[in-house]
């Protein structure tokens, strides 16, 4: 019954987000504002994605970011920066992020309050099924290396960066920290410190979701009947709103099929049963499940730190992970702090996230 479930898995993980907050993730605690602290500079752009290009999908190659621009940086003509990228969660695009860590507010009062200056970047990685879950896939696009390499190359030739990886960090709350756990495991010649809020989808879960194994199956099969009956990615979405879609993103990042139109991906149940073959493919993108073919790359890091709240379910899995990177003899710092999945969001941004990069980026050319 635990390959019945697998299908499910994700789909549980997604909807109990009435309780845990992951994809409305809009109920925070803000700092109070800093007095006198100095704005910073906002710059809405679009970055092209290479990497995403002849997605079968038909999701945009061109994808809005927000920039955020350090006081002195207009001032200060030959300065350079250290960037912190930031990435969203579920459901969610860069400005509704924006607004749940409270930024520009929580990145000037980090400033205020001692945080060295750096540029910080929210790229957009929202699909059509509401998420990429930032893999690497023919269905949505290659968003792993859009992250990686097209954002940051456009960062470091448009903007006074310094570039290289000891001044870059990487940061991701939810399915944002499942997607700085991914990169930041796969690419660690890119960036030089990491910090993971709150990861989703570490692990393959067990449980079908509420109820008997047979009303989990009737799910499954309705998730199929649903897929079967739709003509096209625009037309499952718009049959499968808010959180359903999650079903189907986590499909179309990690089972693509590009024989299989109009959807081009597989689920990885046929009439409720599960299909061997393609929930391997979802078993082998859990974190969990590859984290330990990149130790090498994890032990180049800076620092890496990761934190999550003592009411959110994810929690569980964050430990594990913590744990694994322990026993490997990995310096990590891990915190269960009081709170839920997204309650203290923008605390943690402005207060713990804001204040490691700036203790452990380079912030000057001549990085070691």
């Amino acid at each position: 019954m635990r390959l019945n479930v697998l299908f499910l898995a994700f789909a549980t993980i997604f909807a109990s987000a009435r309780v845990s907050g992951l994809v409305a993730q809009v109920q925070t605690i803000v700092p109070a504002v800093i007095p006198n602290a100095k704005p910073v500079d906002v710059e809405h752009i679009k970055i092209h994605g290479s990497y995403l290009e002849g997605n079968l999908e038909g999701d945009a190659v061109d994808r809005d970011a927000i920039v955020f621009l350090p006081p002195s940086y207009a001032k200060d003509k030959h300065r350079r920066y250290p960037v912190v990228y930031a990435l969203h969660g579920y459901s969610i695009g860069a400005e509704q992020w924006s607004h749940e860590i409270h930024v520009p507010q929580t990145i000037e009062g980090a400033f205020a309050e001692g945080a060295h200056e750096m540029i910080v970047v929210l790229p957009d990685s929202k699909t059509i099924y509401n998420g990429s879950m930032y893999s690497s896939s023919m269905t949505t696009g290659d968003f792993e290396n859009y992250i990686a390499h097209d954002v940051v190359s456009y960062m470091d030739a448009h903007y006074r960066t310094i570039p290289k990886r000891e001044s870059r960090g990487l940061v991701g709350h939810s399915m944002g920290g499942y997607g700085a756990t991914r990169i930041g495991m796969k690419h660690s010649d890119v960036f030089g410190a990491l910090y993971i809020m709150s990861p989703c989808c570490l692990s393959p879960m067990a449980g079908g979701g509420p109820g008997s194994a047979d009303q989990a199956k009737e799910r499954a099969i309705a998730a199929e009947k649903k897929a079967a009956s739709a003509t096209s990615p625009a037309d499952l979405s718009a049959k499968a709103p808010g959180f359903e879609s999650a079903q189907y993103a986590t499909a179309a990042a990690w089972a693509p099929d590009p024989k299989n139109p109009p959807l081009y991906f597989d689920l990885p149940t046929k009439d409720g049963v599960p299909v061997p073959e393609i929930v391997q493919k979802y078993t082998a993108n859990a974190a969990l499940a590859f984290v330990d073919q990149y130790i090498d790359g994890l032990k180049r890091y800076h620092a890496i730190s990761m934190d999550v709240g003592d009411q959110d379910g994810l929690r569980f899995d964050a430990t594990k992970l913590h744990q694994l990177l322990d026993n490997y003899g990995i310096a990590n710092s891990f915190e269960i702090y009081s709170g839920t999945h997204t309650s203290a969001v923008a605390d943690r941004f402005q207060n713990h996230v804001m204040p490691f990069f700036s203790k452990n980026l380079c912030f000057t050319a001549n990085c070691p």
